[in-house]
């Protein structure tokens, strides 16, 4: 019998656990530790912040789920990893204390056979001074919770406008490092959209703020795409959205702190700047969960597993950006130094970023982290899961389920506005993730062919549509396999 436990509970987590549980034995054990009680459908999360839907609608308790399809679940945080166990415990463990109220405060040793970190990141709003989710007229849409305190805030602002105030509305990253640009601009449409609803759309003045160097580069150093019968470039593409939307922005600009109803940020000129709102949303900076690990001996050996986020089979080489090769990017995503460890989505620390790094004459690095939310995310933990799958079942390492971001693809709908009749979608497909610039040197290191975008009414409704798709499959309903991550 195995033992399989996944820490966290967001899409790799989950995923993990669902393919896991129906493709083993019951003879197998599989245990989900997470401090969260609910699944929660991040990518809706922009439709909650602009109130065209409820957190009711985006999330679901994990506790009933879990015991009806027979895997364990413990309402717990993970503070420290004994992947050798220790000198009362044979088998490797995590050491996990009890949010749960019934059990709050509690520490478990909870060992395993194979250890799956879907932990995801820490949402580091403290790297920014006063970035603090509902202070400071500045907000989130990093969770449900937090997308609701938006709603609050657009929300009372929008009837101080129906008085007659003149607003502005800064919305895109509150960090020189931050990542997730592609949520932010959809909650900026979204926003804007709104406010047309609203009648209000001529008080607002709308400014995305952002790290990029460009427009559209999302921390994938842009790409170049087909746009109907043109093709174009993605900071192209932006521009004229924004154009379309009467949106401005300032670029290339790392916020640094949040005073109230200012924000105040560095460009890559070296410029100290500020500008003023009345409501703004920004995107943290992401950063690995301060883990540690001990050995058998209970000595430190945090630098075997984590460089921030969890150690995998990237090449970690120091390298000049013009250097960079899809190669440097995992495969399998076990840990190179204890094989029955793995860390999909967000938790595997990256080799480097995919946006070309940039730095401020006074040596401030303002770019993109490298993405890793949403569909890779699934995918890479589905890949996890059957390589533990048919190591179990075979009684042998396997690992022939293969998926770098550099041969891997994906698809991106970001909602442009809400509405079955006025509603709007901007659907994005990119191959591969990661730019392959030796493959496709005279295309943005993508190909084409699989790499376009396009903007309209139906890119709304498959959005919706898949809203619904992913709860039915998250919640496990019957044949929810057969939906693809």
């Amino acid at each position: 019998m195995s033992k399989i436990v996944i820490l966290g509970a967001g899409i790799s987590g989950h995923v993990a656990a669902s393919h896991l549980r129906r493709k083993l034995d019951k003879i197998h054990e599989v245990v989900v530790v997470s401090p969260n009680s609910n699944y929660q459908w991040i990518p809706s999360n922009i439709w909650v912040g602009v109130g065209r839907m409820k957190s009711k609608d985006i999330l679901f308790p994990l506790a009933p789920l879990y015991k009806k399809k027979g895997i364990g679940f413990k309402q717990a945080k993970v503070t420290s990893f004994f992947p050798e166990g220790d000198s009362e415990t044979e088998k490797p463990f995590v050491m996990a204390e009890y949010v749960s109220e019934e059990k709050r405060g509690e520490t478990e040793k909870i060992t395993y056979d194979y250890l799956i970190n879907a932990t995801g990141p820490k949402l580091n709003f403290e790297a920014t001074e006063g970035l603090n989710p509902g202070t400071n007229k500045a907000y989130s849409v990093c969770t449900y919770t937090h997308a609701d305190h938006a709603w609050q805030g657009l929300s009372a602002l929008i009837e101080e406008m129906k008085r007659g105030k003149e607003a502005r509305i800064v919305i895109g990253t509150g960090h020189a490092k931050a990542t997730c640009q592609g949520a932010a601009f959809e909650y900026i449409l979204n926003v804007e959209q709104e406010l047309r609803r609203q009648k209000v759309r001529d008080k607002a003045k709308i400014t995305w703020i952002s790290n990029e160097y460009q427009l559209g580069d999302f921390g994938m150093d842009g790409m170049l795409l087909s746009y109907g019968s043109n093709i174009m470039k993605s900071h192209e593409m932006v521009e004229m959205v924004f154009e379309d939307r009467g949106i401005e922005w300032i670029l290339g600009s790392g916020v640094n702190k949040i005073e109230d109803g200012i924000a105040h940020y560095e460009n890559l000129d070296g410029e100290h700047k500020n500008i003023e709102f009345d409501f703004a949303m920004l995107i943290p900076s992401f950063s690995g969960h301060g883990f540690k690990a001990f050995d058998k001996s209970n000595q430190d050996i945090t630098e075997k597993l984590f460089k921030g986020f969890m150690l995998v089979d990237s090449d970690y080489t120091p390298k000049p950006y013009e250097e960079w090769t899809v190669q440097d990017w995992p495969e399998t995503y076990q840990n190179p130094n204890y094989k029955n460890i793995f860390a999909p989505g967000i938790a595997f620390a990256p080799p480097h970023s995919i946006s070309k790094p940039r730095k401020s004459p006074n040596g401030t690095e303002i770019f993109p982290a490298p993405p890793r939310t949403g569909m890779p995310s699934g995918i890479t933990a589905k890949l996890v899961a059957d390589n533990i799958i048919d190591s179990i079942k075979q009684q042998k390492e396997s690992l022939d389920h293969k998926g770098s971001m550099g041969n891997m693809g994906a698809a991106c709908i970001a909602s442009a506005g809400f509405g079955m009749t006025k509603g709007s979608g901007i659907s994005i497909t990119t191959f591969p993730i990661v730019p392959d610039y030796k493959k496709y040197p005279d295309t943005m290191g993508r190909k084409l062919g699989k790499t376009f975008g396009e903007i309209g009414l139906a890119g709304h409704w498959l959005k919706l549509a898949l809203h619904y798709a992913f709860i039915y499959k998250a919640k496990m309903r019957p044949f929810w396999y057969l939906i693809p991550e």
